[in-house]
């Protein structure tokens, strides 16, 4: 339970502030709320940037990634709709925070990250933090994690050039994809659902953003 806690004052306040603003900003799930006021995100960031762990912006991670701002971690896991029972795909561990949402949310999660580095501390942390539910493994993520699946929602959190299409094979028929298109610099968070077993899919866009790069056989290529 040390874990939880920390020497620096006032980050209690500022994620409690953070889950406010959510609230301010649409985000109407409560158990998304609820699982944001609960994780410590400051511990999914690296030391020198814990002051700013609750601010509305994204922070380095190291490696050229990131943690997404809160508002997007809420929205991307407010648009999943899950419940009690989801089985739940995520592709970019990263430090392991979207992790650790869904899994306070969902049955299962089953999450893959290329760069081995963060994988093993995101696995550390999430481990010491007590979350038994989530499954962590290093490789491809365009290539989904077929084994587990169907998964009732899959997120992806690295921007794609247009949708990886084994990611909606591995979706169950309703289930939801919440991932992030379009160029280098700027894309569409788009949600999309499986209509049938027949590759038939239906999308809407939740907004802009600026995601990093998904790399692998159905992403970006290395130079692109």
């Amino acid at each position: 339970m040390a874990l939880w806690l920390s020497r620096k004052p006032g980050l209690q306040k500022a994620r409690a502030e953070m889950v406010s603003l959510l609230a301010r900003r649409g985000i109407k799930d409560p158990r998304v709320l609820e699982a944001m006021a609960k994780i410590p995100r400051h511990l999914f960031v690296p030391p020198h940037l814990q002051d700013e762990a609750y601010a509305d912006y994204p922070l380095s991670i190291g490696e050229g990634q990131t943690i997404s701002q809160p508002y997007i971690v809420a929205l991307m896991t407010e648009a999943l709709e899950l419940d009690s029972q989801s089985r739940v795909l995520e592709i970019g561990t990263g430090s392991g925070y979207q992790a650790a949402i869904l899994a306070e949310i969902a049955s299962e999660v089953y999450t893959v990250e290329r760069i081995s580095s963060l994988a093993q501390r995101a696995q550390t942390l999430l481990e010491e933090l007590g979350y038994t539910n989530v499954k962590i493994k290093e490789g491809n993520g365009t290539l989904g994690w077929p084994e587990n699946s169907p998964y009732h929602g899959t997120i992806v959190t690295a921007a794609a050039p247009s949708i990886p299409l084994p990611l909606i094979e591995q979706l169950e028929v309703g289930g939801r994809l919440i991932i992030p298109v379009g160029g280098s610099y700027s894309q569409d968070l788009l949600k999309v659902v499986k209509l049938d077993s027949h590759g038939n899919y239906s999308t809407c866009s939740l907004g802009g953003c600026v995601f990093v790069k998904l790399y692998g056989k159905y992403g970006w290529q290395k130079g692109e």
